[in-house]
């Protein structure tokens, strides 16, 4: 089922979930609300141009969500959801139209716009995955906590699960449900977004260098554990060892194979990405943490070990 050669993926994207929580962390925490970015239409005479440019900073790569989905195999089928009346949403229709996107027609319920994204994605996705039972790979491109339940379905089903969400607003239990997980930034073609026009905007220090924190979107649930509530880069020191303390236990050897442990480190932490963290490959992400470990590359197959001081202490 799992050949690479028959993969056949489906991809569920909750389109407001997304440009939201993208606008949030370019411009901040609750901006998208305040600057009523939602009825935004740039054809109107009197439109603020500012919105228009902050927008254009904000804008998603659709392609880029879809290019990344592609990689896992062949896409049977990707919907978005939203309302596409909203001048917002509709601006994005033709990008989506031209890459096979089925739009899905949401009407918000309330005053507040809830739409219901969340239950009609769900229902669409464990209908799909009965009525098309060769499916392997779910995409989820969506971030926070209503999709938990969802993602561990999927996965009960025998689906790899995979979800993308923006950094800031991607709840960190999802990311435990999913096989993995990888944030918006760190897509193949895509700039990440800097925060220092959000801190100059507040009037507030940007973080310190190597830390990807940024303001939790106002659509994440509150009582959510933000996936960059901590340095990313102190997580990923802090995986590593662990992945090489179970490896070396496990197999009762110093030396591990790379791949093992890059595996180990997935297993535990889904949304583990050297490229997310400034690494070209995970050998550079290694020889990073020297203090942590040694890299092995005299032979083909690269070896990794727990640094001997660390044992030794």
């Amino acid at each position: 089922m799992n050949d690479p050669g028959g993969t056949r993926v489906a991809v569920y994207i909750d389109f407001d979930n997304i440009v939201i929580s993208r606008y949030d962390q370019v411009h901040g925490r609750g901006q998208f609300q305040r600057d009523k970015v939602r009825g935004f239409a740039r054809t109107d005479r009197s439109a603020d141009p500012d919105i228009a440019e902050k927008l254009r900073r904000a804008t998603v790569d659709v392609g880029a969500v879809i290019d990344f989905a592609s990689s896992f195999g062949t896409l049977v089928l990707t919907r978005a959801y939203a309302d596409w009346s909203a001048p917002v949403n509709a601006d994005y229709r033709d990008q989506l139209v031209s890459r096979a996107v089925d739009l899905v027609q949401l009407f918000p319920a309330a005053a507040y716009a809830k739409n219901g994204a969340d239950i009609r994605l769900a229902v669409d996705a464990v209908e799909d995955m009965f009525r098309l039972p060769d499916l392997t790979h779910v995409v989820i491109v969506a971030g926070d906590s209503d999709y938990i339940a969802l993602a561990q379905r999927c996965r009960r089903l025998g689906r790899y699960v995979v979800g993308v969400g923006v950094a800031g607003s991607t709840s960190r239990s999802l990311a435990a449900a999913c096989d993995e997980l990888v944030t918006y930034d760190a897509l193949p073609g895509i700039t990440p977004a800097s925060p220092q026009a959000e801190h100059e905007e507040h009037g507030s220090a940007p973080p310190a260098r190597g830390s990807r924190r940024t303001k939790r979107a106002a659509t994440a649930v509150t009582d959510e554990t933000d996936l960059d509530s901590e340095d990313p880069q102190e997580l990923a020191t802090r995986l590593l060892e662990r992945a090489l303390r179970l490896g070396q236990e496990k197999d009762d050897a110093d030396w591990l194979h790379s791949s093992a442990v890059k595996s180990q480190m997935r297993r535990m932490d889904p949304s583990f990405s050297e490229r997310a963290l400034g690494y070209r490959s995970f050998s550079d992400f290694v020889k990073s943490r020297e203090a942590i470990a040694e890299l092995d590359e005299t032979d083909p197959v690269r070896l990794v070990r727990l640094n001997p001081a660390i044992t030794a202490g």
